[in-house]
């Protein structure tokens, strides 16, 4: 029995407490080898700056070496955060990968920086540059599709290679926006669930068909923890959540055990884990029912994972499960 929608897997590029960064990319590179072979549908990477847990910064760049170690699976940005990029920039940087691995690259696109307000301004951005958005994913799709809304100026390579555009959030506007643009939409459940629902409905309700999407396709993002054994599945979710406190609530600074374990109960903490809501742990069989009971309560089109086990061989180890129990069910 085939799973009844795609299961996709978002990379977070994870650098481990200590780890070196090409260790890290390593292991991407050894997972995404993994997920090719197993059938996952497709593979993303985001952008994120100044922040020493996530080396996916360079998003395209790292694509690019995935793209050279994969054969089937689709790749793609989830996404690139565009306020931050001249759109003909990031135009001849994924009509690149595609000249480069075909039909299989994928383009998600975010108005959020993925950083703080200091490294915005070491991006040479500020805080009106997401008023664009909605113009700028224009003027990429047009250097895309070899229809450029600037007379004279095309994207080389880019031009005519008509990457796919996903729009990414976690708010209305983003389904408003892929609504209206007919564009997939996927949202970012995965640490902002607040809005899952009903942005799930308004895209669906307003979505204007386009040339490239005939009718709405929905992505849901949701974090897995899956082992063999229930209790390993929870000192997984204990370490995953530790993890993810060093990383919203240790920037600029070392958290000692101890100090985890003090933000762990404290109210900024307890607001971190809110956003780990969309969480899926326990044994294959726990997980998948929680995946395609979300699915259908979402009515999503396809699943996107994010694999928050910690160490290289947990990681293979589930999505090994995951291949098993919900792709090849």
């Amino acid at each position: 029995m085939t799973a009844p929608y795609p299961a996709s897997i978002l990379d977070l590029a994870t650098v481990r407490h200590g780890q070196p960064i090409a260790e890290s990319l390593k292991e991407s590179t050894e997972l995404a080898v993994m997920a090719d072979e197993l059938g996952f549908h497709r593979l993303w990477f985001a952008e994120h700056h100044n922040m020493e847990t996530i080396a996916s910064s360079a998003t395209s760049v790292l694509l690019a070496h995935i793209g050279a170690h994969t054969t089937n699976i689709r790749l793609g940005a989830g996404g690139i955060m565009l306020p931050n990029h001249a759109p003909l920039i990031i135009a001849e940087q994924f009509g690149t990968l595609k000249e480069l691995y075909g039909d299989r690259i994928d383009l998600g696109l975010g108005r959020a920086p993925g950083t703080d307000q200091k490294t915005l301004m070491a991006l040479r951005r500020t805080n009106q540059s997401s008023e664009r958005f909605p113009s700028d994913v224009l003027e990429l799709q047009g250097y895309l599709k070899d229809e450029s809304r600037i007379p004279g100026i095309n994207a080389y390579p880019g031009s005519g290679t008509n990457v796919p555009l996903i729009i990414l959030g976690s708010s209305h506007f983003g389904a408003q926006l892929a609504a209206q643009l007919g564009m997939t939409y996927s949202f970012a459940s995965h640490f902002a669930p607040q809005m899952l629902e009903s942005a799930a409905a308004m895209y669906r309700t307003e979505f204007t068909p386009s040339e490239d999407l005939p009718k709405p396709h929905f992505i849901a993002a949701a974090n897995v923890v899956v082992a063999d054994t229930e209790e390993r599945a929870q000192e997984m979710w204990d370490s995953a959540k530790r993890a993810r406190i060093r990383t919203m609530l240790g920037r600029g600074r070392k958290l000692t055990d101890d100090d985890v374990d003090q933000l762990l109960h404290s109210p900024p903490g307890q607001q971190v884990l809110q956003m780990l809501e969309m969480t899926a742990v326990g044994t294959p069989d726990t997980v998948r029912d929680w995946l395609d009971e979300f699915a259908s309560r979402v009515n999503a089109d396809e699943l996107i994972i994010t694999n928050m086990a910690g160490p290289l061989e947990d990681r293979k180890r589930a999505l090994q499960l995951m291949s098993d129990h919900i792709i090849h069910r």
